[in-house]
């Protein structure tokens, strides 16, 4: 297994659209062609493709989030194929070296709703810490979420 990660650029951006989650999945990540979308004309909205060897086989999002002030984890994602191979976990871990190393050791969030148990354990395991319960609204919905921080301070 060579877990890396890559731009989303006009030479893979198909790929990325075309990565899959299974039906119960996709009611907690939001698709790649939104996330594409809003790298194109957010700004502070970054994308990566996750690949194994020459494959691409799942998605990283992250933002500079004006509401908690820091950097987040938006979106991640490994192609349903591809699960329960330990893909997420490397996947994670490249991730975090990559931020680490961009951007200071600054903070890294990522949230994750409270019943979403399995990308739950999997964020904890790598080493992010529940800070908070926070309940907002979409589509005349309620959701609760955990926000998560990563610190880095005396690593």
């Amino acid at each position: 297994m060579n877990i890396y990660l890559k731009k989303i650029d006009k030479n893979n951006y198909e790929k990325c659209i075309n990565l899959k989650l299974t039906l119960e999945q996709e009611k907690y990540v939001l698709s790649n062609l939104l996330s594409l979308v809003q790298t194109a004309y957010e700004d502070d909205f970054y994308s990566l493709g996750i690949y194994n060897n020459d494959m691409m086989v799942g998605f990283i999002l992250y933002d500079y989030d004006l509401s908690i002030n820091g950097w987040s984890m938006s979106r991640f994602m490994i192609d349903y194929k591809y699960q329960n191979q330990g893909i997420g976990e490397k996947a994670l871990k490249e991730f975090i070296k990559f931020f680490k190393n961009k951007y200071n050791n600054q903070n890294l969030y990522t949230s994750v709703e409270i019943n979403n148990f399995i990308p739950l354990k999997l964020y904890e395991k790598v080493g992010f810490i529940k800070e908070k319960y926070f309940d907002y609204k979409s589509d005349g919905n309620i959701y609760r979420e955990i926000l998560m921080i990563l610190t880095f301070k005396g690593d």
